[in-house]
């Protein structure tokens, strides 16, 4: 019998090297797992990131503000003359120009993060000279669709991803 034929056999060494290898990677594993799952958002954002509100009862020209990702959202239920209004001025000379039909999903409801294009304040719902929204602070007017008509704003307010979920409940994220 040669020696390349005999096995060897596991010596205690051998054990120990496998033993300490072991325990290390399960203390490197038990070190890295909180480390890891730290870099994932915490819950309250996970939270924010959908939101879904009941609109059934927003009268026909009321508007409803909520809160998505710290930012008021405007959802506002508009009647027959605002839509009408909204499709006319389609064809205004618009600072950012936008078909109402590309801001809405359904001719009825309008969505818009309530956050002005100029410098980040919160317009005022009904006011303003276009029946839409005013900012105070540096006098930026919206229309009823949410378009930039006057004031130093750069462009509309935003439309943020949304959806019916039903004909009673919208979910905006």
């Amino acid at each position: 019998m040669t020696n390349k034929t005999k096995e060897k056999k596991p010596t205690r060494r051998d054990f120990l090297y496998i033993t300490t290898a072991v325990f290390g990677a399960t203390g490197a594993a038990a070190v890295a797992w909180p480390l890891i799952d730290q870099l994932n958002p915490d819950a309250s954002v996970s939270a924010l990131s959908s939101v879904e509100t009941d609109i059934s009862s927003i009268p026909e020209g009321g508007s409803l503000k909520i809160a998505w990702r710290g930012k008021p959202v405007f959802i506002r239920r508009r009647t027959k003359e605002e839509i009408e209004i909204a499709e006319k001025e389609d064809n205004e000379n618009l600072p950012d120009p936008q078909n109402d039909a590309d801001r809405v999903k359904n001719k009825e409801w309008l969505v818009v993060v309530g956050v002005c294009t100029h410098l980040g304040c919160i317009p005022i719902a009904d006011k303003g000279d276009f029946g839409g929204w005013f900012c105070p602070c540096h006098g930026s007017h919206y229309d009823i669709s949410g378009r930039i008509r006057k004031g130093p704003a750069p462009t509309n307010l935003e439309v943020p991803p949304y959806e019916f979920v039903n004909e009673n409940i919208i979910k905006i994220g």
